[in-house]
């Protein structure tokens, strides 16, 4: 087997998130992909169809991916029941690094699909909530039905984490906030300069969000880059940016190193 063979793996749940979003629950037919860090990506293969990069939204014993239909590869994955058959590469790119931030407040900022590779880590720490300082976790979406893992934000209020939420626009049933995941940032509770910061989302968000905490004093802020990724191992060159292959120098990787590639447009 080669790192471009994918491992056969079969759909055991999926729960619809929102009208083009779903979360896959994956079992390993075999011998399965090594263990994932959270932040780390797969390559999902939709057989007859072909591939494409999926963040992985939950790592440790189960592994879970959430998919947005987006086109032919991701329709057909979001669209897979239980025993569908998938096949899976991975896992590849550099994780957040959470557990090396023990001891440090802690920020997470996703902004629609972005919340679903900040998941792993956000569940890391309150798994060890006590090794952590402050848990703020700021969520952005164009809708109220758009938002991502609805019925889990409570248990994570319950768990330690102060969760907060807004829309771009709802009718006038939505009772919480409405406006950018910026109009946010004066709720969080962390000390900047002992505090660590994860933002995910589209790329505008993340540098309106990622420059308006280094203005606040948060020095350690990373954030996850997408690019056009074919190959996955930095063989084909389709997802460079600068100095990185984002598929393996990414796609975590520092604000402060990102800021002037961030204006680079994909093509």
């Amino acid at each position: 087997m080669t790192a471009m063979t994918p491992v056969p793996y079969r759909v055991t749940e999926r729960r619809e998130e929102t009208r083009d979003t779903a979360t896959l629950v994956l079992e390993p037919c075999g011998a399965p992909i090594p263990r994932v860090r959270p932040g780390q990506f797969t390559m999902l293969y939709a057989f007859g169809i072909g591939e494409a990069p999926i963040s992985v939204s939950r790592t440790g014993g189960v592994l879970e991916q959430t998919v947005r239909d987006v086109g032919a590869v991701s329709r057909a994955l979001v669209g897979s029941g239980p025993g569908r058959m998938i096949g899976v590469r991975g896992p590849y790119g550099v994780g957040w690094g959470v557990e090396d931030a023990v001891g440090r407040d802690l920020v997470f900022a996703g902004g629609g699909i972005g919340l679903a590779p900040l998941r792993p880590a956000l569940l890391y720490a309150l798994e060890r909530r006590r090794s952590f300082g402050s848990i703020t976790v700021l969520i952005g979406a164009r809708t109220p039905a758009d938002l991502l893992y609805r019925a889990e934000l409570d248990g994570w209020r319950e768990r330690g984490a102060r969760v907060e939420v807004t829309v771009d626009r709802a009718d006038a049933a939505w009772p919480g906030h409405v406006g950018l995941i910026t109009s946010l940032l004066g709720l969080v509770d962390a000390a900047p300069e002992n505090a660590t910061a994860f933002v995910c989302g589209p790329e505008i968000m993340m540098r309106l969000t990622a420059q308006a905490l280094c203005d606040r004093g948060m020095a350690d802020v990373r954030i996850s880059l997408e690019r056009n990724m074919r190959c996955g191992i930095g063989w084909c060159g389709h997802c460079q940016l600068g100095p990185w292959l984002i598929c393996r120098d990414g796609p975590v990787v520092a604000y402060r190193d990102a800021a002037a590639q961030l204006s680079v447009k994909e093509r």
